[in-house]
């Protein structure tokens, strides 16, 4: 690790606001920013903008070309340690050395198996002085790219919660009231999120209840995977989800005890539909995980139902969680329910405790509209 000054500092603070531009549009790749200084003089800059389209270093150099600037002999600050292999884009070590740059300042690591150091060894070989940051700048690297560092290490999506919920702790509204906890802004903030993350899971209760789309609404937003934890293949064929399949793909996690012709008539819809083989709530979760993971998911939303959050809450399974808080009192809970995070099996309906304790590593709130967000992070990766 390099002790940076504070001007290496102020440009990968720009090359992480950079890489910001490709969020919910590049994955399963990593956002990667990137700035060109020379003299003291910014003279490119770039991200990756698009799955398939430049990575950041490539984009940086050609923003320094369409400036008319020649980048030899620059410094390169990327928020990610540049690729050395063939993707859908060529090595981004390649254009590095061919422009000549003499030094590149490095926010993380690539914790993938076709990275790990590849890259900045390439680099050094080749006569660049190589130099890793430390501190602030790292940390919000790693944090900048959470979903692709999980992938990359467990082949598992990093697993985002969200919840909303009265100041009195409910999570639902009585029968025949709005259904909506959360206000305006935040329901807005939620579709941003959907677009921003490669699946979108809920459990059968809330889809049966609420019969939702589980779509991203914001113009011009990447439409997520839908996911459906459904035991015992009861999503109906005539439900908005099986009806906009043109949308976006639609899987339907079952049990062993789901009944095939149900699983035939959902499959011969267009529906994949994936058949654990545990009754375990904890090992179905983790098979299923495993499962999209294999698929390219490396994030996955999960909204909708207190029983399959506290089934993942209870698995372990869950590395972030969204919590808004509304202003209201909903009054007393249904005494038949439970706290989001006590664990019923997803099979046969048998309440069982909850076997795990998640502990935030840090936490953050935030105002929005009347609500309070409440941001904790359980995982580093």
């Amino acid at each position: 690790m390099t002790i940076l000054t504070d001007i290496d500092r102020e440009h990968l603070r720009r090359a992480l606001a950079l890489a910001e531009g490709g969020r919910g549009r590049v994955s399963p790749n990593p956002l990667v920013g990137a700035v060109v200084v020379r003299d003291g003089e910014v003279i490119g800059e770039g991200f990756h903008a698009a799955l398939g389209e430049l990575h950041g270093e490539r984009a940086a150099l050609e923003d320094c070309r369409a400036r008319g600037e020649d980048p030899r002999g620059a410094t390169l600050y990327v928020t990610l340690e540049p690729c050395a292999h063939q993707g859908r884009q060529p090595p981004c070590v390649e254009a590095i050395l061919a422009a000549g740059i003499g030094r590149v300042v490095i926010a993380s690591d690539d914790p993938s198996e076709k990275a790990a150091g590849r890259g900045p060894g390439i680099l050094r070989d080749g006569g660049v002085a190589i130099e890793t940051a430390a501190g602030a700048e790292a940390a919000a690297a790693r944090l900048l790219n959470q979903p692709f560092r999980k992938h990359s290490r467990t082949g598992l999506p990093h697993v985002v919660l969200k919840l909303a919920m009265s100041l009195d702790g409910q999570t639902t509204t009585a029968a025949g009231d709005s259904p909506w906890i959360s206000g305006e802004r935040s329901r807005e903030l939620v579709h941003r999120w959907r677009g921003e993350h490669d699946a979108i899971a809920a459990g059968v209760g809330t889809v049966l209840a609420d019969d939702p789309l589980l779509t991203a609404r914001e113009p011009d937003a990447r439409q997520p995977r839908r996911v459906v934890f459904d035991s015992r293949a009861r999503l109906p064929l005539d439900s908005r989800l099986v009806g906009s399949l043109e949308q976006s793909p639609l899987t339907v996690v079952a049990g062993p005890e789901a009944p095939p012709a149900r699983v035939a008539a959902l499959r011969e819809a267009g529906v994949e539909v994936f058949l654990g083989d545990s009754f375990d709530p904890g090992e179905q979760i983790g098979t299923a995980l495993a499962m999209l993971g294999r698929r390219g998911v490396t994030s996955l939303f999960l909204e909708g139902g207190k029983t399959l959050a506290g089934a993942f809450a209870a698995a372990g399974q869950i590395d972030e969680s969204r919590t808004f808080i509304a202003p209201m009192l909903l009054g007393p809970p249904d005494p038949q329910d439970r706290s989001p995070f006590v664990n019923q099996r997803l099979t046969s309906g048998e309440r069982t405790p909850a076997v795990a304790r998640l502990e935030a590593l840090a936490t953050t709130t935030e105002t929005v509209g009347a609500d309070t967000l409440l941001t904790a992070r359980f995982k580093e990766w």
